[in-house]
């Protein structure tokens, strides 16, 4: 078969260029480290790797949304623990103020260190983090959420708070509002309330009572009335003024009807009510505030002071508990923060080294690789070089 010069001449520059380029190629891979540098490489190859990286990268994300939220989380245990402080200090004082030894000067006395203890609590739910957003204002964190006004506090921020992905379908709360924190706390004993009637005269007081059996008691029931007919006789009616239950009165001792009871101490006036009303909520605020009106009130006999101090205490007991529930809530969330990020660091170091695989250079081989395609290349050039010098008058010599 005749070649013809010029069809030589193009094979042997194609060939030449093609290990030239598969030189320059593993030159490149032993530079960068990578032997993928693009889909043409190895596009199967390429195609894991990209995968691959997405998943690296969401794990990456995890990691930072945890990051956050655990920042977020610590600044409002903290926020959580000084409040527990102030609370713990004013319900301190309102068993002191309950000592029924102290004069109308040692109440407001009390009423004015509570005053302050107010002012530090609404201070506190308005905490914010290091950008300025407010801890309890759940997804409206760029809303202050409380504010004082006449005595009354209010709460002005959203409703839910925001859900953070941690892990795949892993998701928290990056925070607790203010409402379930500091405004929807059980009233009384959680069940029902008790108060003495405002036109009492007598001495007697009610405390806030328990459950006895709560198969028989109705919370649709309404508000029960306890009448003493005589400083030593009651009688107990229903909402609707129908009569419930009646008896002889001692001090000290419970009276019970309807799955519930409560003692009544002291010596009522005939005529003296107290009211038992379904449980509902209440917040933080409003008990110390009502608490405050009370210990600077000049009008309240005794009864009526043992009887709304008393639920008082109840209340910081109640919102005590509240925040212990809350911190413990925090606190598994840190955990659980802590967990995942435990979970994604690991996968990251299982996905990094899946990907090395894949895209990194084997030095040793791309080394061996290169002297073998640089002896190739060599012997293509001399082969061509020695053949292209080949001409008819070197055969006839």
């Amino acid at each position: 078969m005749n070649i013809s010069t010029v069809t030589f001449q193009n094979d042997a520059l194609a060939d030449i260029q093609a290990l030239e380029a598969d030189m320059s190629q593993t030159q490149n891979q032993l530079s960068t480290g990578l032997q993928l540098q693009n889909a043409a490489d190895n596009p199967v190859a390429m195609s894991e790797v990209n995968q691959l990286n997405v998943q690296l990268s969401a794990s990456q994300q995890y990691v930072t949304n945890g990051t956050a939220a655990n920042t977020n989380l610590q600044l409002e245990e903290q926020a959580l623990t000084n409040a527990t402080n102030v609370l713990q200090s004013a319900q301190s004082l309102a068993t002191q103020a309950n000592d029924g030894s102290l004069t109308t000067t040692d109440l407001q006395d009390i009423a004015t260190q509570l005053s302050q203890q107010l002012a530090q609590l609404i201070s506190i739910a308005n905490s914010t983090d290091s950008n300025g957003n407010y801890l309890f204002s759940g997804e409206a964190s760029g809303t202050q959420p409380f504010a004082e006004s006449g005595g009354t506090v209010t709460y002005s921020g959203s409703g839910g708070v925001n859900q953070i992905e941690i892990g795949p379908n892993q998701f928290i709360s990056a925070g607790d509002t203010g409402s379930s924190v500091f405004m929807n706390i059980p009233a009384g004993n959680g069940t029902f309330t008790t108060a003495a009637g405002a036109a009492n005269t007598g001495s007697g007081s009610i405390d806030t009572g328990t459950v006895t059996d709560p198969s028989e008691w109705a919370e649709d029931a309404g508000t029960y009335t306890i009448t003493f007919v005589s400083p030593t006789e009651y009688q107990v009616t229903d909402a609707d003024g129908n009569p419930v239950t009646s008896g002889t009165y001692t001090s000290g001792d419970a009276i019970a009807f309807d799955g519930i009871e409560a003692t009544v101490s002291g010596t009522p006036a005939e005529g003296d009510t107290f009211t038992i009303a379904p449980a509902g909520t209440s917040s933080l605020f409003s008990t110390l505030s009502s608490l405050i009106t009370t210990l600077s009130s000049t009008t309240l006999n005794s009864g009526q002071l043992a009887t709304q101090i008393g639920g008082a205490e109840q209340q910081l007991s109640n919102a005590l508990d509240n925040f212990d529930n809350v911190q413990a809530s925090v606190g598994a969330r840190i955990d659980a923060i802590t967990a995942a990020q435990s979970s994604a660091q690991t996968q990251q170091t299982t996905l990094q080294s899946s990907v090395s695989q894949l895209s990194d250079t084997d030095y040793a081989a791309a080394t061996t690789q290169l002297s073998t395609e640089e002896l190739a290349l060599q012997a293509a050039e001399e082969s061509y070089a020695s053949i292209a010098k080949l001409s008819l008058f070197d055969y006839l010599a």
